[in-house]
C-alpha cells in the first residue's frame, strides 16, 4: 500500500527531522568538547542553545508564541541539566550528577505533558517513553565517552539519531493530523 504524502507535509517532515537532528549532533559536540576541553567547547555550547530557539520558530505558527516558547523553554532547560550533568560526572560528583539527572528526568516528564497538552494526536506516554529512552541514550554515551569506550559511544549515538528521526516524525504526524487544513 502506498501512502499519499502532501508536499507541504513532506516539508513539515524534513524540517522537524533537520531541528531534532542538528539537536542530536550539536549536543553530541558539546558533551564531546566538554569533556575532552576542547578549544571549541563555549562555540558548540552556543550553537547547541540555538535549538531551542529553532524549533521555537516552526512551532510559532501552529501553536502561537506562549506555546512555542513553553517548549522552548522546556528544551532550553534540558540542554542546561545535559551540562550540568557532564559537569558534575566530569568533578566525581556524586550528589551534583544524581540531582541534574533528577531534574532532567523531571523535565522530560514536563515535556510530554506539554506535548499532549497542545496536541491530543501526542500521547502524553508515549513522548515520555522516547524522551526517557533518549535520555538514557544521552546518559550511556555520556559515560561511554568518559570511559574511553569510543565504539560503545558511536553505536549508542546511532540509536540516538534513530530516535531523533522518530521524534520528528511522531511530531510531523500529530501536526498534520490536528491541522490537516494545512496539508492536502
Amino acid at each position: 500500500m502506498v501512502m499519499w504524502v502532501s508536499k507541504a507535509e513532506q516539508n513539515l517532515n524534513n524540517y522537524l527531522r533537520l531541528l531534532w537532528i542538528q539537536n542530536a549532533y550539536w549536543l553530541k559536540m558539546a558533551i564531546q568538547s566538554m569533556i575532552f576541553d576542547l578549544p571549541d567547547s563555549q562555540i558548540a555550547s552556543a550553537r547547541l542553545m540555538q535549538s531551542p530557539i529553532e524549533f521555537e520558530t516552526a512551532l510559532q505558527s501552529l501553536y502561537g508564541n506562549d506555546d512555542a516558547a513553553a517548549f522552548a523553554e522546556l528544551l532550553t532547560n534540558h540542554l542546561t541539566m545535559v551540562n550540568e550533568l557532564v559537569t558534575a560526572l566530569m568533578n566525581s560528583n556524586v550528589n551534583a550528577a544524581a540531582d541534574a539527572e533528577r531534574r532532567w528526568y523531571a523535565n522530560a516528564d514536563q515535556m510530554a505533558s506539554f506535548l499532549s497538552g497542545i496536541n491530543s494526536n501526542w500521547s502524553q506516554e508515549s513522548w515520555q517513553n522516547m524522551l526517557r529512552d533518549y535520555l538514557d541514550m544521552i546518559k550511556n554515551v555520556i559515560n561511554e565517552m568518559l570511559a574511553g569506550n569510543f565504539d560503545d559511544a558511536v553505536t549508542t549515538f546511532t540509536d540516538i539519531e534513530s530516535q531523533s528521526m522518530e521524534m520528528a516524525d511522531i511530531m510531523t504526524d500529530g501536526i498534520v493530523k490536528q491541522f490537516p487544513q494545512y496539508f492536502r
